[in-house]
């Protein structure tokens, strides 16, 4: 894969889109490019501030609003920076934190090199030093939990994934214990609280999302979540008893963990969707 080109700021004609006052409707310019689909906000800005977005075919200023009648254009620079994002799967391992270092434990992003690649990964992308720039992650996996972690540089995939709008549901198999039984839990767990899981808990004071949850096997449980609060399904557990001794995260939307080893990684192909 190349490095993604090098652009110079584009001159600001002497008419340049200026911000404007507030008009009926208006939004910022940011977030209309975002609600557009084409970034993030934050990509947006920087989009703005290189001289690569045109209001009415003037280009616009950090700060400008727009209504639903202006025209807002992007440069074809501004494509081929999108196109240079990479978006990463990792099979996260146990003992290393999604975000930054914290405690002394490592941030998962430091398993990303060449050597960690996976060899059956087939998006034919090349690894660069480059793609680590702005990489972060787009969801949480706790320190002691193992499976599909996203790292994206892209704006519009950490929005799917975790924006206040998300609906992307995500699977996990978790391996529990009931007071002192550790096998055939199942048989051992009333069913009664089995349904609580499924309806009627709640955390930090606000009730929680239905969720799917059923026996995967007499001891593991699986859940599928529309909703991705702090050690979630570890908080559910202890409200009704179980104990996890294991979670594994394997399936976000429609992209799965599959064959992907753990501690290794590969890229999101270009016909993948979450």
């Amino acid at each position: 894969m190349t490095l993604p080109p090098t652009f110079r700021r584009a001159p600001r004609p002497e008419h340049a889109a200026a911000p404007d006052a507030a008009q009926p409707g208006s939004v910022r310019l940011n977030k209309r490019l975002a609600d557009m689909g084409l970034c993030s906000r934050r990509e947006a800005d920087e989009w703005i501030e290189r001289g690569w977005v045109r209001v009415n075919g003037q280009v616009a200023a950090m700060g400008t609003k727009v209504t639903p009648q202006d025209r807002v254009t992007v440069q074809r620079e501004a494509e081929a920076a999108q196109a240079q994002r990479v978006t990463i799967l990792l099979h996260k391992p146990v003992g290393y934190v999604s975000g930054q270092a914290e405690d002394g434990h490592q941030p998962a992003v430091t398993l990303i090199n060449a050597r960690s690649h996976w060899h059956g990964d087939a998006s034919r992308i090349r690894f660069s030093p480059a793609q680590l720039k702005g990489l972060a992650p787009a969801g949480r996996l706790d320190i002691d939990s193992v499976g599909l972690l996203v790292l994206t540089q892209d704006g519009r995939v950490a929005r799917t994934l975790i924006g206040e709008d998300s609906t992307v549901d995500k699977e996990y198999l978790v391996r529990v214990a009931y007071d002192q039984v550790t096998e055939n839990v199942q048989a051992a767990f009333p069913p009664e609280r089995l349904a609580r899981l499924r309806h009627g808990l709640s955390l930090d004071g606000q009730p929680l999302k239905p969720a799917l949850v059923d026996w995967q096997n007499p001891e593991q449980l699986r859940f599928v979540l529309n909703e991705g609060k702090k050690r979630q399904i570890r908080r559910m557990c202890e409200q009704v008893g179980l104990k996890v001794t294991g979670l594994k995260r394997i399936r976000i939307g429609r992209v799965v963990l599959g064959k992907l080893p753990v501690g290794q990684w590969r890229y999101l192909d270009a016909h993948e969707a979450f």
